[in-house]
């Protein structure tokens, strides 16, 4: 009689897959993801600002007159990198235009007196021509598709 003794010294985990290699694939594919989804989200916001002379009417996407606002929206990864932000930056140390703009609200702005040539601090009050919740509604049914297939 011949008797076989096995001894098998495996791990489970090990059969199935690399649990440190499956993380950094699934980091790595969520700010991809992420990171793209920033960058359309921006594209679309900048698209619907239009650069004209007049005032846009409250409730839709606001002008922009010399092109800074369009200019100034940005993206980035959030500090725990599984999130994204997306929206202008502050035009100076005075006012809050974009927040006053896409909620509505007060800011401060420089104005020109043409008798007297001199700067005049004025507070003014704006209607809410919102241009980022607006892009963020038309991109989100496109970001499952384009999140599909991104681990690798």
């Amino acid at each position: 009689m011949i008797n076989f003794d096995f001894n098998i010294d495996m791990r489970i985990k090990d059969v199935f897959f690399d649990t440190a290699k499956v993380k950094r694939s699934v980091d790595k594919a969520t700010r991809k993801a992420l990171s793209r989804a920033g960058a359309f989200i921006r594209t679309t916001a900048r698209r619907s600002i239009r650069k004209r002379k007049g005032i846009s009417k409250p409730g839709n996407p606001p002008s922009s007159h010399e092109g800074d606002l369009r200019r100034l929206i940005f993206f980035g990864l959030g500090p725990d990198k599984r999130s994204v932000i997306i929206g202008p930056v502050k035009f100076n140390q005075r006012g809050n235009a974009p927040q006053a703009l896409e909620h509505g609200g007060f800011t401060t702005i420089l104005k020109r007196n043409h008798k007297t040539r001199k700067f005049e601090v004025k507070q003014v009050r704006i209607a809410a021509r919102p241009f980022m919740a607006p892009a963020l509604e038309e991109e989100i049914p496109k970001l499952p598709k384009r999140w599909h297939n991104s681990v690798r």
